[in-house]
């Protein structure tokens, strides 16, 4: 029997044929990917009118801010700006 590239019924010929993984639908390289969709959440977070704040905390205070917003149900950025405005409130 003659195998056809395109015959998919008889399994056992075609065991060994090494299959193409996920399609590629981007023609983009992965970083460039990157790039654009970062620049794209720049564009939705300045039409939401979000600015960008950027900070350095110790790795405890980190996980305390993670584990409070876990407890909460909310992302650790929330909880922040939470915490932010409720301080800012107090000092009116």
């Amino acid at each position: 029997m003659a195998k056809s590239e395109t015959d998919r019924t008889t399994l056992d010929l075609f065991e060994y044929e090494k299959r193409p993984g996920r399609p590629k639908t981007n023609p983009l390289p992965r970083d460039m990917q990157l790039k654009v969709n970062k620049r794209n959440q720049i564009k939705r977070d300045k039409a939401r009118g979000l600015k960008r704040v950027e900070f350095k905390v110790s790795s405890q205070l980190y996980q305390a801010l993670s584990d409070m917003a876990d407890a909460q149900n909310i992302s650790r950025s929330a909880l922040i700006e939470t915490i932010l405005q409720e301080r800012l409130a107090i000092d009116r």
